[in-house]
């Protein structure tokens, strides 16, 4: 009996493991995409996501100037994002470099140098970016349906310091904005509403 339910058990464990692996159609990974994008640009922005051999693709080509990304299906729960077009130099260069194998800091350091270098530009204005997110339990990869999902915005503009922005470098409260990384071309307005407990 107990070897019986121990094989049962492994076998749960497994589907359930494919199933987290498993690449949602394009269709679902659009649709959940795009929960980060500010609902009027929802519909037109470009999208990448995974192909069913789970190559990072191009889903479709947006009309508008947000881009999104799809949530990794090897990631469990929900995690996306959207945002504007002036920041995808940027943006796909740590795709590339986290694709290598480069850690958060070399990724960061790399682009730092190649971003002042002018290797790659940087947004001459503001430029925003959205990230949705959901726990595990929260989120079915497979339909797209996802329940308590939270939003946090950002807003980059580079080399911008306390100083040029008169915003702080902490919160004191929940949900303030304020600067992340000044001085650096990474630098940007954090902005996270109070979570439900």
């Amino acid at each position: 009996m107990k070897r019986t339910i121990f094989v049962i058990a492994l076998i749960s464990l497994g589907l359930t493991l494919k199933a987290q692996n498993a690449i949602p159609s394009a269709a679902i990974q659009i649709k959940t995409a795009e929960l980060a994008a500010p609902a009027d640009k929802r519909g037109a922005s470009s999208v990448y996501g995974y192909s069913e051999k789970g190559e990072f693709i191009l889903l479709r080509k947006g009309t508008n100037e947000m881009i999104c990304l799809a949530d990794d299906p090897k990631t469990p729960g929900l995690n996306v994002a959207c945002y504007h077009q002036d920041l995808e130099p940027f943006m796909k260069r740590g795709r590339e470099l986290k694709s290598q194998g480069k850690t958060p800091k070399e990724v960061t350091d790399i682009r730092d140098h190649e971003a002042k270098s002018g290797w790659f530009p940087m947004p001459k204005q503001p430029a925003s970016l959205f990230v949705y997110t959901a726990k595990a339990e929260n989120f079915d990869p497979m339909t797209g349906t996802v329940k308590d999902g939270y939003l946090r915005y950002v807003v980059y503009i580079p080399y911008a310091t306390a100083e040029s922005t008169g915003l702080p470098l902490k919160p004191d409260v929940p949900g303030m904005p304020w600067l992340m990384d000044p001085g650096t071309h990474r630098a940007h307005i954090m902005i996270s509403p109070p979570q439900k407990n």
